[in-house]
């Protein structure tokens, strides 16, 4: 075999395998004699954990505090964990998601094989037995202390302040810093929040984020791990004690495993929680004020219990109580009684559609004291790069939700009918149909206010006085400047449309018969001598009411003849009811561009650039 295949074979099965401890590749003799000589060691490639030392940080590593590609002595299990068996992380720059197809979540939902359901006959075999031990050994124990352990102020206050120590290790930490990367730590605060979140006893950082990433992916589907779709008992609690069903969905974690924080907590992790979950709550209480049994079952017992049952509120009740203003599409919602039991996690919509957002709580009189915690590590240095989605696209959140909101009322409602629902008849039939029913042209339509007329608020003879004529100045100001209810209502009195719109533009089609006096008479009579001879109305009253439009305008109208100042339409144009000036248009999707609206160069600079917002979500923007 030729040397140079040999040695890129070397190559790809390093890259294969190189997540393991050695490359247990099982070679070939030829490429066990190159991989052995010195010559093909320092010109083929190296161990993978040296390629990976060598290799340069991506920007997310470099300003990872904790960025350590080499794990050290101290990644080694010691003492209680490694007589447990606790293996070390190996670190690896190779996405564990980079292989997948696009039609991944489908097809293995579709196919992966799922357990039987649980019954009562195999209930037992279903049981994740060291997660049902904690969950229901640790609040037994708080019982009996509460029942048997005299009450001391010192130790409740100590037990609230420890559960806030270990709730943000959680919040602050195992969610917002390693899950999200919505900011970034100093190694003395990641350490700090590795051992306040060993102490609330949820598993390793690597463990609780692999989960949560997962979560995030695949919301509410088969491979998401407390999906919310399967009952608020099983996203609270029952995804832990009952064994899964199928396997959650792929998720990266490669980056923490390149954390020397995240790699010596998981292998410590053992002794670290009886050190942080029970030794420290204990002996704080015992040596401070001599209250030991109190610092085991309040600090420890009944301060875990609680902790616990946080966090998993942000799985269950965080998908079952509140609104949803950011979006639906999924189950998240907000609720400030949720982010009082979360330590702030409680604005859950905001957070599924901006995960990478520090805050989890945008406005400044929502509960979040994860949000300020972080705020004032930022204050002091030992917190940088905080993420923020920008505002302009968390509004459009809000307002895509307000829009179907109002769509969704909008299809409840009665709504008048349209033009292109309506007969279009002559000024004249007009007239004639008027003399039978009582009814008014405003604006181009002709409503029917039979069942009205007596009950209008102004009196029924001025609804009287307008059939079978043009009330469009009149209802626009002329005699009363009506209210947006009122043209709502009148828009459902519509029956037809006036051919030609208005009034004006009927008779203007009429042959003058004759240049009228009475026109030249009138204040008006340099507005109206090139619209109509009046002469040719068919009544007094005709002549009387044109007369009263006219005048309404004064001796300079703005607006075309017959019409308000304050409503200039033009023959081409319908009233529009205020209930319907804002109605909900669904846009349809944009045609591609031809060739005529082609050019050869792209924009050299995006809007989202330009505008700051990336600069604002990546946390580079004060």
């Amino acid at each position: 075999m030729p040397a140079r295949r040999a040695e890129n074979l070397l190559i790809h099965d390093a890259h294969v395998l190189g997540r393991s401890s050695s490359l247990r590749v099982f070679l070939h003799p030829a490429r066990h004699s190159l991989l052995s000589s010195p010559l093909a060691m320092s010109s083929a490639v190296a161990t993978p954990a040296q390629e990976l030392n060598q290799r340069r940080p991506s920007p997310v590593d470099k300003l990872d505090a904790a960025y350590s590609p080499l794990p050290q002595k101290s990644d080694k299990a010691t003492g209680l964990d490694a007589a447990v068996g606790v293996s070390s992380i190996k670190p690896t720059d190779v996405p564990s998601d980079s292989k997948i197809p696009d039609n991944y979540v489908s097809y293995t939902i579709a196919n992966q094989k799922y357990l039987p359901p649980v019954t009562w006959k195999n209930l037992l075999q279903n049981i994740q037995w060291i997660s049902f031990l904690v969950l229901t050994v640790t609040p037994s124990l708080a019982i009996y202390g509460i029942c048997t352990t005299d009450w001391n102020t010192k130790t409740a206050i100590w037990s609230v302040i420890y559960y806030f120590i270990t709730g943000l290790g959680i919040t602050a930490g195992y969610h917002r810093l390693w899950a999200h990367r919505s900011y970034n730590a100093n190694a003395p605060l990641q350490y700090f929040l590795a051992l306040a979140g060993a102490g609330a006893v949820e598993g390793s950082i690597k463990w609780w984020s692999r989960g949560h990433r997962a979560h995030h992916r695949y919301t509410d589907t088969k491979l998401d791990p407390y999906s919310a779709h399967e009952g608020f008992w099983h996203s609270h609690v029952g995804w832990m004690i009952i064994k899964p069903r199928g396997k959650i969905g792929v998720a990266d974690i490669s980056d923490l495993t390149r954390n020397k924080v995240v790699r010596w907590q998981h292998v410590n992790y053992l002794s670290l929680i009886f050190l942080m979950g029970w030794i420290v709550p204990t002996v704080v209480a015992g040596l401070g004020w001599g209250d030991w049994r109190g610092g085991f079952f309040f600090a420890g017992a009944a301060r875990l219990c609680f902790v616990h049952h946080s966090t998993f509120c942000v799985n269950s009740l965080a998908h079952w109580l509140g609104e949803q203003p950011f979006d639906n599409k999924h189950t998240p919602r907000d609720h400030f009684i949720t982010a009082l039991c979360t330590v702030g996690e409680g604005y859950h919509n905001f957070h599924h559609q901006f995960p990478q957002d520090f805050r989890n709580a945008v406005k400044w009189h929502q509960y979040d004291p994860t949000k300020w915690f972080i705020s004032i590590m930022h204050s002091i240095g030992a917190a940088t790069h905080l993420k923020r989605f920008p505002d302009n696209e968390i509004k459009k959140g809000q307002y895509t939700m307000k829009l179907q909101e109002l769509q969704e009322q909008s299809e409840k409602l009665k709504w008048p009918k349209s033009s292109s629902e309506l007969p279009v008849i002559s000024w004249d039939d007009f007239k004639a149909e008027a003399k039978e029913r009582s009814l008014v042209a405003i604006h181009g339509f002709i409503h029917d206010c039979s069942s009205f007329a007596e009950d209008h608020p102004g009196g029924a003879h001025l609804i009287k006085r307008a059939i079978g004529t043009d009330a469009t100045t009149a209802f626009f100001g002329g005699v009363y400047d009506h209210s947006n209810a009122a043209h709502n209502l009148l828009a459902m009195m519509r029956v037809g449309i006036i051919d030609g719109g208005m009034e004006v533009e009927s008779l203007k089609r009429r042959p003058a018969e004759s240049a009228a006096s009475s026109v030249t008479n009138s204040p008006v009579s340099s507005a109206s001598a090139s619209s109509v001879d009046v002469a040719s109305l068919p009544d007094q009253d005709d002549f009387l009411l044109d007369q009263t439009q006219l005048n309404s305008q004064g001796p300079k109208p703005a607006a075309p003849f017959g019409q308000p100042q304050a409503q200039r339409a033009d023959k081409f144009t319908l009233s529009v009811p205020p209930s319907e000036r804002y109605r909900i248009v669904r846009t349809v999707p944009e045609i591609r561009p031809g060739l005529l609206n082609r050019v050869h160069t792209l924009d050299k600079v995006t809007r989202a650039d330009a505008d700051g917002e990336v600069a604002e979500f990546i946390g580079e923007k004060a």
